[in-house]
């Protein structure tokens, strides 16, 4: 069962929205994040990457760059950019991309849940990630960034109080620079309130899809806090399986790791089929193309390699066992400086391009399943770091939760 909490949200002013939502802080680096603010003052980056009100080189995760941030946060309030309802509710973040529309409600979910798994991970937390979102929680007295959640689209109650919810007028909405309009609607009825909450008691379970360290340093959080207030919730954004869409996250390595181009490409036969493909994007579940010395290769995993397991039959497995680990060196992906992970949203042709300037070879995943991402959390088990990258990426600034 899934309790779910209304709550009085901070959220752009209608007519300022535009302005003040921004790209997540975890998908730029400093130079973007100040680029972006030259352009657009009021953008929730100066409390989410406040380095960019600080001197250059200044230090992102220091207590210096956690106060700013808290200090940008009300100077938004007191300036009348953000507002916080009177009374508890839900919010509905819409975003279309591309023809397609996916819905979430906002709400906050008890890091007890979090804690006793009922909320389901698929991924490790590294310990500094999770750090950094804890002092930045608890120095702002706030989350400014929400958990991306899902469920399976099998309630018809939850579809029900959905389609009630999707019917309201919207607060405000907006398109951003990369063609994707967001909507915001808040829910403030008090029946209809009660129904979503009821309805989402009958989910079994929910997954984090995306925000493994965001979730991980709430439960820090109302720990350190002792559950004081609401700081014994963190703000999430709960999506229907169905709804979402899943990109490919490739990787390039910089190097064959001492081998020979023959020997590398030697190596990789003993476990997949090589063959020369004029498409860069692997065509099916279980295969995946391979960029080096110019051209591209499709690569079928041979016999031996399949099985039945959640975690070994992933496409990202299968790459990380036989090939990036064994071949390439590359034993632990979350640490090792050699491999670089790309965002499916920049297609094949940002691998084709990075090898071309630096050497090394790259690798196009076919994009892991949601189905795959929901077995593996259900055997409470979990996937090789950077397995999914979803799109479009849910925006700062649209929703805060201050612990009240």
């Amino acid at each position: 069962m899934s309790h779910l909490r209304p709550f009085c949200g901070v959220r752009p002013k209608s007519d300022l929205a535009g302005e003040i939502i921004a790209p997540p802080y975890d998908v730029l680096n400093e130079e973007e994040a100040r680029e972006i603010v030259s352009r657009h003052p009021k953008s929730f980056l100066r409390v989410t990457r406040s380095e960019v009100d600080l001197p250059e080189g200044s230090d992102s995760h220091g207590h210096e760059a956690y106060e700013k941030a808290g200090e940008n946060l009300l100077q938004y309030i007191a300036d009348g950019w953000m507002v916080q309802d009177a009374t508890p509710c839900f919010y509905l973040y819409s975003q279309t991309w591309q023809g397609r529309t996916q819905t979430g409600l906002m709400a906050l979910c008890d890091t007890r849940e979090y804690d006793d798994n009922l909320i389901k991970k698929h991924e490790l937390t590294r310990p500094d990630k999770e750090q950094d979102r804890t002092d930045h929680v608890h120095i702002l007295g706030a989350q400014t960034g929400l958990v991306f959640l899902t469920y399976r689209d099998q309630y018809a109650t939850i579809q029900e109080a959905m389609t009630k919810a999707k019917a309201l007028s919207a607060d405000w909405s907006v398109t951003t620079d990369d063609a994707v309009t967001h909507t915001l609607t808040v829910i403030s009825d008090p029946a209809l309130v009660e129904a979503i909450q009821t309805a989402f008691n009958g989910v079994d379970a929910l997954y984090i899809a995306d925000g493994h360290h965001r979730s991980a340093a709430a439960s820090r959080v109302a720990k350190l806090r002792e559950r004081a207030g609401t700081s014994g919730y963190f703000l999430a954004g709960i999506f229907a399986d169905s709804e979402l869409k899943v990109l490919p996250y490739n990787r390039v390595v910089a190097d064959l790791n001492g081998h020979s181009q023959e020997e590398f490409v030697a190596q990789v036969s003993a476990h997949f089929t090589l063959t020369p493909s004029e498409s860069p994007e692997p065509p099916t579940r279980q295969t995946m193309t391979m960029y080096l010395d110019g051209a591209w290769y499709l690569m079928t995993p041979k016999a031996h390699l399949m099985s039945d397991d959640v975690v070994a039959s992933l496409d990202v497995s299968l790459l990380q066992d036989n090939v990036l680990g064994p071949v390439l060196g590359i034993d632990n992906p979350r640490t090792n400086t050699r491999i670089q992970f790309v965002g499916g949203i920049r297609g094949p042709q940002a691998l084709s391009n990075a090898v071309d300037a630096k050497g090394g070879v790259a690798f196009c995943m076919y994009a892991t399943g949601i189905d795959q991402l929901l077995a593996v959390a259900d055997a409470d088990r979990l996937m090789p770091p950077k397995s999914t990258w979803f799109e479009p990426k849910l925006r700062g600034g649209v929703l805060i939760h201050r612990l009240d």
